[in-house]
């Protein structure tokens, strides 16, 4: 449910998914930076091939579809977004679990992702598909909107300086990110965040309450217990038959079950033979 009241100056707990998600970014931040003193040409390939460019992801590097969310290249960039991630994060994952962050955040990473690749290539807004972008922006865009739609009336200070509530708070950052996109100055990065906004907008309004994973091993098992229940159907089917040709009679349930006879013979209005 939304939540209002006063704004607290004091950090979130750092704990979870939302600290998992943290800690690789900015483990992955140091790591190249590191690696770009102690083996410049190693981090420079290493780079070529982790940034999004749609025109890789089209010869078959798909894994930069996420990849390119661990890799910040801007001091800066590493940490205003991991702030807000923190500060975001740490809204969503106690009123809807760990599981369910970490699907919406990768959800808007990797649907962002698609959905800018396969508008590059059609060259509006003068984008390219060799034209390369990284940052986790995409996936903390998805994490932005959600937090507009949940808990829209919820308080914030923008930029740590103006009260606003949070669906006004998310339509600047969104405002923003049209503008440079209809600038060309960043285009390509402000499409992805743009898409991953929309990716998480689309995550809220239809994924399951309790996330997309355990939705599907909901199913998975609903199907095999019902392929269980077939085999069981037919093996007392094919024991009925076998049965009768031996002059006996046996009874199962719709479930395969075996019915004992005596069941049978008990009369349901009789409450005598009932504990």
């Amino acid at each position: 449910m939304p939540r209002s009241g006063p704004i607290s100056l004091a950090l979130p707990a750092f704990e979870g998914t939302t600290r998992k998600l943290i800690l690789l970014n900015v483990g992955s931040f140091f790591g190249l930076l590191l690696l770009r003193w102690l083996a410049p040409q190693l981090q420079a390939v290493l780079l070529a091939h982790l940034i999004l460019e749609p025109l890789a992801v089209l010869h078959g590097e798909i894994w930069q579809l996420l990849t390119y969310s661990f890799v910040e290249q801007g001091i800066l960039g590493i940490l205003f977004g991991m702030l807000t991630l923190w500060f975001t994060g740490s809204l969503l994952e106690p009123s809807f679990g760990g599981r369910w962050l970490a699907e919406l955040y990768l959800t808007s990473v990797i649907g962002g992702a698609i959905l800018a690749s396969a508008i590059s290539f059609t060259h509006v807004l003068g984008l390219r598909p060799d034209i390369v972008a990284a940052g986790a922006w995409s996936g903390i865009f998805g994490l932005m909107v959600a937090i507009a739609m949940i808990f829209g009336d919820q308080e914030f200070l923008l930029w740590f300086v103006l009260r606003i509530k949070a669906k006004y708070m998310v339509a600047i950052y969104i405002l923003i990110a049209i503008a440079i996109l209809l600038k060309q100055a960043d285009s390509f990065n402000a499409l992805i965040q743009l898409s991953g906004a929309l990716c998480g907008a689309l995550f809220v309004k239809f994924a399951p309450r309790r996330g997309l994973a355990f939705a599907a091993s909901e199913q998975y098992f609903g199907v095999r217990n019902r392929y269980y229940r077939w085999k069981r159907r037919r093996a007392a089917r094919k024991f009925e038959v076998y049965m009768r040709k031996q002059n006996r009679e046996v009874h199962f349930d719709k479930d395969g079950r075996y019915v004992d006879p005596d069941e049978l013979r008990k009369n349901p209005n009789d409450k005598r033979w009932m504990n």
